[in-house]
């Protein structure tokens, strides 16, 4: 399902239009983007967990050349799933 799909599904579940699904969508993923960048997890009970973690530097290795190469440490964004679309997946 990409992002259209999903707009698409939310707008005849909601009772929506797609202008309004759309927008709604947008908001969820800004508050998800700002939540994280203020390293703030945001837990949907049900649903899961989304969170920063950090990534340590390590040294890696360019597949073309073969030259070892440095990877500075990052934040990333990480998503636990919870128990309940755990159990729908299964």
């Amino acid at each position: 399902m990409n992002k259209t799909e999903l707009i698409e599904y939310i707008s005849a579940k909601a009772d929506l239009s797609k202008a309004d699904a759309s927008r709604a969508l947008e908001a969820f993923i800004g508050a998800v983007k700002s939540s994280l960048k203020n390293e703030e997890p945001v837990t949907l009970v049900g649903f899961g967990t989304f969170a920063v973690s950090e990534r340590a530097a390590r040294s890696g290795r360019n597949p073309r050349t073969g030259e070892t190469i440095n990877i500075e440490q990052a934040r990333v964004p990480k998503f636990r799933p919870g128990k309940a679309l755990k159990d729908a997946v299964n």
